[in-house]
C-alpha cells in the first residue's frame, strides 16, 4: 500500500480538505505541522495516535512539525461545554518544556512555540491584518464555535480560531509548511487557517483530519477510571499503561492496533481472525500492549510490565522488587484503615466487604490474600508490619480484585 492507502486503511482519515492531498502524500514530499497547547506537563494516549500518524507520514518521507501552543495555550481553544480554566504564563512555560522534551524524546519531531510569533502582535494589528478577514457568519457555523453557543462563549474563545489560522499562515510563509493534521474536532480550525492564507497570500493550503479515538460507548479514549493514561512513565507507569491497553474491549481493540501501532495489515488481520476464534485469550489486547509500552517506554519497560501483570495474576506479589512494587501500586488509590485491626473490621472499613458476614465467608473460603499469602483465620490481625512498600499492605479478593490499605 502507498501512504493515503494505508492511512485510509487504518481508518485515520476523515476529513479533507482537497482531492491532491491523496498525490502529495504519494508522490510529494510535504512540510506539515501537527499542534496541541501546553494544558498539561505530559502528553496523553489520547494525543498518541495524532502523533503517530505524524510519525507514519515521516517515514513515508514527510516533514513533521510540532507546534506546542505557548501562546495559544494561554487563552485555551473551546471546550464542548465550558470555557477552560486560564493558567498562568509560568506554568504554560513549564508545561511547554516538557511537551518539547517528550515530543523530541518519543517522537523526534522538531518543536515550535507560536508564543514567539504571536507575542509581539498588538491590539490593532492583529485586528487589521487578521481580523479583517474574518467574516462572523463564517465563523458562527464552525463547529467549535456553534457548539458553545447555547451554553455561552467568551470573545477570547471566540478568537482562538484566527490565532490558531494565524499559526498556520505564520509557518506556511516562514516554513514552507502547507498542511495541517488535526483531530477532527479541529477541523473548523483548519479551514479557517486555509482561507486565511487563501485570502491574505493568494495561496492554497491543506488539511486534512483524523477521527478520534473513542471506546464503544462512544466516549473518548484515554481515561482509566477518571484518570488520564499519561505518556511520561512517571504519571502512569508502564505496568499501568500495559493494563489499560490489555483491558481494551473485544469490539474495539483491531480499530486501536490499526491506529496506535505500527503492525502490519497482514498480523493484524491474523489477530482479528485469532480475536474471533477465541477473544478470552485476548492475543490482539497483548500485541496491543505490547508494541505500544515498547514504542513509548522500550523493551526494558515492557519485561517490567509484563513481570508484574504475572506476578499479580499468579499472586505471586514478593517475587517483585521494591520498585516493581511502587509502578504496580502507582495507580491505586490507598485506604487508610486504623492499625492493628481484625482482618474483619479491616474488610469492611476498607469497603472490601458490605458487612462482617460477608468479610467472614470470604475468609473462610479461603477468597482473602494478604501480600500474596492466603489468610483463613477471622482473628488475623492487620498492622503496619506487615506493609509490603512505603507503609503499604495489598489486600486481593478473588481473582483480580486487588486493595492497597495504608496504616
Amino acid at each position: 500500500m502507498n501512504i493515503y492507502e494505508e492511512l485510509v486503511w487504518r481508518g485515520l482519515i476523515k476529513d479533507c480538505s482537497s482531492p491532491k492531498i491523496e498525490n502529495m502524500l504519494n508522490n510529494e514530499k510535504v512540510t506539515f505541522y501537527i499542534g496541541t497547547d501546553p494544558t498539561g506537563d505530559s502528553l496523553h494516549i489520547g494525543h498518541y495516535s495524532s502523533f503517530l500518524i505524524s510519525k507514519r507520514l515521516k517515514q513515508a518521507g514527510h516533514n513533521p512539525i510540532l507546534l506546542v501552543g505557548g501562546g495559544t495555550g494561554l487563552i485555551g481553544d473551546p471546550k464542548p461545554t465550558a470555557e477552560r480554566a486560564m493558567i498562568s504564563k509560568d506554568e504554560v512555560a513549564h508545561n511547554f518544556a516538557c511537551l518539547k522534551k517528550q515530543a523530541q524524546d518519543v517522537f523526534g519531531f522538531e518543536v515550535v512555540n507560536n508564543y514567539d510569533w504571536i507575542k509581539d502582535i498588538n491590539t490593532l494589528d492583529f485586528l487589521r491584518d487578521y481580523g479583517k478577514y474574518f467574516n462572523i457568519n463564517y465563523m458562527l457555523n464552525k463547529d467549535i464555535v456553534a457548539r458553545r453557543l447555547d451554553e455561552g462563549i467568551t470573545y477570547t474563545e471566540f478568537s482562538y480560531m484566527i490565532l490558531q489560522a494565524l499559526d498556520f499562515m505564520h509557518l506556511y510563509e516562514n516554513r514552507n509548511c502547507i498542511m495541517q493534521v488535526a483531530g477532527q474536532d479541529q477541523w473548523g480550525n483548519i479551514t479557517a487557517g486555509i482561507e486565511l492564507i487563501r485570502k491574505k497570500l493568494g495561496k492554497e493550503a491543506y488539511g486534512f483530519t483524523m477521527p478520534l479515538v473513542t471506546k464503544a460507548d462512544g466516549t473518548k479514549f484515554g481515561k482509566s477510571e477518571g484518570k488520564a493514561i499519561w505518556l511520561d512513565k512517571n504519571k502512569t507507569s508502564s505496568y499501568e499503561l500495559y493494563q489499560f491497553l490489555v483491558n481494551s474491549e473485544d469490539s474495539k481493540v483491531i480499530e486501536y492496533l490499526k491506529t496506535l501501532t505500527f503492525l502490519s495489515r497482514e498480523e493484524i488481520e491474523d489477530l482479528e481472525e485469532k480475536t474471533k476464534i477465541d477473544a478470552g485469550r485476548r492475543e490482539a489486547q497483548k500485541a496491543l500492549a505490547k508494541a505500544v509500552v515498547i514504542d513509548l517506554h522500550g523493551e526494558e519497560e515492557y519485561e517490567k510490565a509484563l513481570k508484574i501483570t504475572n506476578a499479580f495474576f499468579k499472586g505471586n506479589i514478593k517475587d517483585l522488587t521494591s520498585d516493581e512494587l511502587e509502578d504496580a501500586l502507582h495507580g491505586f488509590d490507598s485506604i487508610a484503615v486504623d492499625d492493628h485491626m481484625p482482618l474483619l473490621d479491616v474488610l469492611v472499613q476498607a469497603k472490601i466487604a458490605s458487612s462482617k458476614r460477608e468479610a467472614r465467608e470470604w475468609i473462610k473460603q479461603g477468597s482473602i490474600q494478604i501480600n500474596g499469602e492466603r489468610i483463613k483465620d477471622c482473628e488475623f490481625i492487620v498492622s503496619s508490619t506487615h506493609a509490603i512498600t512505603t507503609n503499604k499492605t495489598i489486600i486481593k479478593r478473588g481473582k483480580r480484585n486487588y486493595y492497597v490499605i495504608t496504616q
